[in-house]
């Protein structure tokens, strides 16, 4: 084994310690030489499970790792987290834990690797939550880290087949809705994944995977890559030899996490229409990484000037193939590079300029240049108004065939079966601002989920004239009619939602970014505050947990960390100050 030439090493404790000893009783009875006992040692952060595709090759991954980083000059030691998978993990309590996980794979990382006091790690990410967690701890610990996207899905779109996963639960949705036809649903589904990885589409897990190469912590050319494809092999062996490096060069998160390279990613999401859920998760690495960045306000005044330079399903009508075939991430990253901080670390030690330089160029028609956009408005648009003065988001397609504004009176459901039910009885009608409030971090808490309700719009041909305001939160998939999220503050928190009553205007303006309540400010102030109802299903233990310590969505939504950064504090948020 090649000798490492790297600083002192914090796992080297005082050999002959009560720790030191007891370290070395365990080490030695795992085969680990003597001469070897004083190398770095790097954890394989596994976030696996054989509960969903998207995780099915991680166990494949990890011995062709530890071989690579031995070879390397460092000992591997495998831990493993909790893997959700937003199709499987969704289904207890009306899908409420899959935020929280993402917070509890950081808490996992924390325990293991702080606790052995571990000198890197390397992170196998997959699908949604799992690469905001480990870009979280990777700011939290600010130890030499490199994140790995491993890969998506073949499916059968790909295949020529006629649906992949996301297509076979919206079709599956309608028809819960419309009562129609559902006999080719099981044979659709037979067919979607035809291979291991995330979800084929650009949705969050894609999103996320661009976000890690882009701000600089994985390495170049590693998004999207196939699962168990040849540039996710190599990026797998790439990976080895970057932490090495930066274990050698000292080269640590948070000189790589800087209010730069959030802008970065930033910029990226906003030039191929990722996913609206990764604003929270940007804003949640920021904070850990103890960058001062208001993540929402970088997307609502960045999105009037970031062309979209890739139209990737859900968006347009290109496959996640043919956008990792014409260059993917490094691409983009290059035809984007005048508008980009090209002075970002990256974890190879090189800059993100550097990196484009070496990536291809666009070819034109699946990704283009900044000269020759597929458009100009931005596709994921942040608001911000009375009704949200903490900020809200909505995605669009780009051209967008729907409505730019929006004024109809409110009609106010407490869940998104209510207002599913509102659709059906006719209390909810063309013109409508439907509102679903209460469901938020801390309402939920966990965050609902109100795609089933998108759905049914979508499935009674309602999508461009009944708008949706909430609290909660949608599917990246999720990119028609006039749909707003994540209103901040939330209902539960004192926001202005949880004041709205039926037949309040509510003015949404996609053009000019703002969401308003049309209400006399005195007469809202003088109305109750909201109260959660009092038969809410969170089972006593994680969720109610989660309620008592996550943070607004203005920091993220992570559970009461870094309060002195100014951004994250649930008394006297910035958000409710400013309303």
């Amino acid at each position: 084994m090649p000798g490492f030439t790297g600083r002192d090493m914090r796992s080297n404790l005082p050999p002959t310690s009560a720790l030191g000893i007891a370290r070395r009783a365990h080490w030695r009875s795992l085969g680990i030489p003597v001469e070897d006992l004083t190398l770095p040692k790097v954890a394989i952060v596994n976030t696996s499970s054989d509960l969903a595709a998207c995780y099915a090759h991680l166990d494949d991954i990890v011995p062709v790792l530890k071989r690579e980083l031995r070879e390397l000059g460092v000992i591997p030691f495998e831990i493993r987290t909790i893997a959700p998978s937003d199709f499987v993990t969704s289904a207890g309590r009306a899908g409420r834990y899959i935020l929280p996980s993402r917070d509890l794979i950081v808490d996992d990382i924390e325990a293991a690797v702080e606790g052995a006091k571990l000198d890197a790690m390397i992170c196998l990410s997959s699908c949604d939550k799992t690469t905001p967690g480990h870009l979280m701890a990777a700011g939290r610990l600010d130890i030499p880290t490199v994140v790995i996207p491993c890969g998506y899905q073949h499916s059968g779109l790909a295949e020529g087949r006629e649906a992949d996963v996301e297509e076979v639960f919206l079709l599956a949705s309608k028809a819960a809705v419309t009562g129609g036809p559902t006999a080719d649903l099981e044979e659709l589904a037979d067919d979607a994944i035809l291979g291991p990885g995330v979800c084929a589409g650009l949705a969050t897990a894609n999103s996320m995977h661009i976000i890690a190469e882009t701000i600089g912590l994985a390495v170049a050319g590693s998004a999207p890559v196939r699962a168990n494809g040849e540039r996710m092999w190599d990026s797998v062996r790439r990976s080895a030899a970057a932490l090495v490096n930066a274990l050698q060069e000292d080269i640590r998160p948070r000189s790589i996490i800087t209010a730069g390279s959030i802008r970065n990613a930033v910029r990226a999401m906003l030039a191929v229409g990722g996913s609206i859920n990764t604003i929270k998760h940007l804003q949640a690495i920021a904070i850990e990484a103890h960058v001062e960045v208001d993540v929402w306000e970088e997307f609502r005044t960045l999105g009037r000037e970031t062309p979209l330079l890739a139209s990737v399903r859900p968006n347009g009508p290109a496959l996640t193939e043919q956008f990792e075939d014409a260059g993917g991430a490094a691409t983009v990253l290059r035809e984007l590079l005048p508008l980009l901080d090209g002075d970002q670390l990256t974890v190879t030690g090189d800059t993100i300029a550097e990196r484009a330089a070496a990536a291809p160029s666009a070819d034109g028609e699946v990704i283009r240049s900044l000269d020759d956009p597929f458009g100009t408005d931005p596709a994921i648009t942040v608001l911000r108004g009375t009704l949200a003065p903490g900020g809200a988001v909505a995605k669009r397609p780009v051209p967008d065939p729907g409505p730019r504004r929006f004024t109809g009176p409110a009609r106010v459901f407490g869940n998104r079966e209510e207002a599913i039910a509102g659709i059906s009885s006719g209390r909810l009608r063309e013109g409508d601002v439907a509102v679903i409030r209460g469901i938020g971090v801390q309402g939920a808490p966990g965050m609902g989920m109100t795609s089933a309700f998108i759905f049914a719009l979508h499935a009674r041909g309602l999508q461009h004239s009944v708008a949706l305001v909430t609290d909660g939160q949608f599917s990246g998939l999720v990119n028609q009619g006039v749909t707003v999220g994540e209103v901040s503050p939330e209902a539960a928190a004192g926001g202005p939602l949880g004041k709205v009553r039926d037949d309040d205007p509510i003015e949404i303006d996609l053009a000019r970014g703002t969401l308003d309540l049309l209400v006399d400010p005195a007469e809202l102030a003088a109305r109750a505050p909201f109260e959660p109802p009092e038969d809410r299903d969170t089972g006593g233990g994680l969720l109610d947990q989660y309620e008592e310590l996550v943070q607004p969505l203005s920091c993220g939504a992570v559970l009461c960390a870094r309060r002195d950064a100014g951004l994250c504090e649930r008394e006297g948020d910035p958000a409710l100050a400013a309303g």
